[in-house]
């Protein structure tokens, strides 16, 4: 559906990306019973993107193939942990929610999978941070994908993330 590279934000690069992208993955097992169970690991973090990778074994179905209430969690936690990070890097405090969302599966997924997020076409880092200045609340539209080894995309999730600062 969105088959673009992720877009360009306004992340400041560094080589601190990996280093808070290992903290949160290490935090998320800590605090997260269901991603500790799932063993799921941040594989990937550009300031613009953020990859979250899970195992079939804890994740399978009764027919072999990922639960699909596994490919729901490993896309909405990239998502969310791709708004945690963006203010992370900044420096600010926000408590993050997901507003809503819309989950489309489209394939079985036979093995180990990933799930990419990135911001929708249109939503920029900048008018989110603007928005939470401003405001005490921004709100960013999150296209998160589960690819397919043969390419093409086993499920995706269409969501809004909401971050409200901790004045």
């Amino acid at each position: 559906m969105n088959d673009r590279p992720p877009c360009a934000a306004s992340t400041p690069p560094g080589p601190g990306l990996r280093a808070r992208a290992d903290a949160l993955g290490q935090e998320i097992l800590a605090t997260i019973p269901l991603a500790r169970a799932m063993a799921l690991s941040i594989t990937g973090y550009d300031g613009d993107s953020l990859t979250i990778a899970a195992p079939l074994a804890p994740n399978i179905n009764d027919k072999g193939c990922a639960f699909g209430g596994s490919l729901a969690s490993v896309m909405t936690l990239a998502g969310w942990s791709l708004v945690k990070l963006a203010l992370d890097t900044r420096g600010i405090e926000g408590e993050i929610y997901v507003k809503d969302s819309t989950i489309r599966y489209l394939a079985p997924v036979w093995q180990d999978f990933s799930a990419t997020a990135y911001l929708a076409d249109g939503d920029t880092f900048d008018a989110f941070f603007k928005a939470l200045d401003t405001r005490g609340k921004g709100r960013l539209h999150i296209y998160c994908t589960v690819p397919l080894p043969e390419g093409g995309e086993a499920a995706v999730l269409d969501a809004q993330f909401v971050a409200l600062a901790k004045r």
